[in-house]
């Protein structure tokens, strides 16, 4: 296949050249033009697959260049990119052909996924039909993410059933909808059954259906079942999946005819449920877990939360036709430090908050902390407090007390031996634990 050609339009000689280094280093054949004259002249010579357009140019901006375009007849993929775009810009360019809009200073990430967007649109001359949305790969440079996403990536094409643990809200439903994005399944459908669904009374008619109603393992026929919540699915429902996994058959009610498992699982579960999965049968877990992603809390890649928060910005207004605002480098720095106990759905969900609410394209510190609440529990992990928004004698409290109930725990409830371990004088360690209403009886009952 002959690489796709690229015309990048832009005034700025640094910006030309940076843009044409990466598409270049990322495999398409690149032109470049400095100004609407070259950027006619390049367009008139060779037919180009996707022109990024800079709205800002001396002479004639971008705005009026795509208006002359898209007058003209057929008009090519185009995508505008300003460092000083309003949401009327972006709604104008939109109106008059535009497929997308890339702020700058360009993020690589949003870059190769805007352009990679177009270019298989372009390709596509009628969408496949498949149940699996468009997937890019989960956004963050950090090494979690990488190390995730390679991981995903080696064991799509294997047709395992999978199961990826994690906390809730952690984006466990997203890397299974992209790990079957890139199976050999992708064509086929996507079917998600709630695990608390699969009940006594109603799991057999959910799976199995009947012959006048299919069930979830027919409409999944040849694509993806995903289970979200694996372990709330209840006893006899775990006796039925298991008979169907090893007979890699079911009957549908009502038929007399067995139907073959034509089927991917993939399924969600707590973090650690594989090593820790009380009550539930283990022969089960070993059909459905024979691969297990581990799905990151996003306290353990917090340095890519600004790149998710500009990713939501550009989802939320693209998909639910937000107002656009950007995050101002003190809220994103806040937001960094934030400990997130509600992972990524609660990263979304505060987006979506403050675009609807805010007036100003700025977002500010002081929005992001009114959104912030200060009144975690106080038996919350201390992995999950969040001691940037608390004065600092109760953040010391609450550091305090989470550390030495911890080291208390791994001495064996003994204040003797948590005093030489925290260096303490053991008189004092007393007080101090009295002080913070620490009770060290009651912590080892606890545990």
């Amino acid at each position: 296949m002959n690489a796709a050609r690229i015309l990048v339009v832009d005034d700025e000689s640094n910006i030309r050249g940076l843009l044409e280094e990466i598409l270049s280093e990322e495999g398409y054949e690149v032109t470049t033009a400095a100004d609407a004259r070259e950027a006619r002249a390049a367009r008139s010579s060779q037919d180009h697959d996707l022109i990024l357009l800079d709205i800002w140019m001396p002479d004639t901006d971008g705005i009026s260049l795509l208006k002359e375009w898209s007058a003209g007849g057929k008009l090519e993929p185009v995508v505008m990119m300003s460092g000083h775009g309003t949401v009327d810009t972006a709604v104008e360019a939109t109106r008059l052909g535009a497929l997308d809009f890339i702020e700058k200073p360009v993020s690589l990430a949003k870059l190769l996924r805007t352009v990679n967007k177009a270019l298989t649109q372009k390709r596509s001359e009628q969408p496949r039909r498949t149940l699996v949305p468009p997937m890019v790969a989960p956004v963050g440079k950090s090494e979690a993410m990488r190390a995730l996403r390679d991981q995903v990536q080696r064991i799509a094409h294997h047709d395992a059933h999978t199961m990826l643990t994690g906390e809730p809200g952690c984006g466990r439903e997203a890397f299974a909808r992209y790990l079957a994005s890139l199976s050999s399944r992708s064509a086929g459908p996507f079917i998600t059954v709630m695990g608390g669904s699969l009940n006594d009374e109603d799991g057999r008619r959910q799976l199995l259906g009947s012959v006048d109603e299919p069930g979830a393992l027919q409409r999944a026929r040849g694509g993806v079942l995903f289970i979200n919540e694996i372990s709330d699915i209840s006893a006899n429902t775990q006796q039925l999946l298991l008979g169907i996994l090893e007979n890699r058959s079911y009957r549908p009610d009502g038929s007399d005819q067995d139907e073959k498992l034509d089927t991917r699982i993939l399924s969600s579960a707590p973090a650690g449920f594989e090593q820790n999965a009380n009550g539930f049968r283990r022969e089960l877990l070993s059909h459905l877990n024979i691969v297990v992603i581990r799905v990151p809390p996003l306290r353990e890649y917090s340095e890519d939360v600004p790149e998710l928060l500009r990713f939501y910005v550009d989802t939320l207004v693209d998909a639910d036709r937000l107002p656009f605002r950007r995050f101002g480098v003190a809220a994103q720095n806040r937001l960094r430090n934030y400990p997130w106990p509600g992972n990524i759905r609660e990263l979304k969900n505060m987006v979506s908050r403050l675009l609807i609410l805010g007036a100003d394209e700025e977002i500010t510190l002081q929005e992001v902390e009114a959104q912030l609440t200060s009144d975690a529990p106080s038996d919350e992990p201390l992995v999950k407090l969040d001691l940037l928004s608390m004065p600092l004698r109760e953040a010391r409290e609450h550091f305090e007390r989470a550390y030495l109930q911890q080291q208390l725990i791994l001495c064996g409830g003994k204040v003797g031996a948590l005093a030489k371990r925290v260096g303490m004088e053991r008189t004092h360690l007393y007080r101090k634990l009295r002080s913070l209403g620490v009770d060290f009886r009651q912590v080892m009952a606890d545990e």
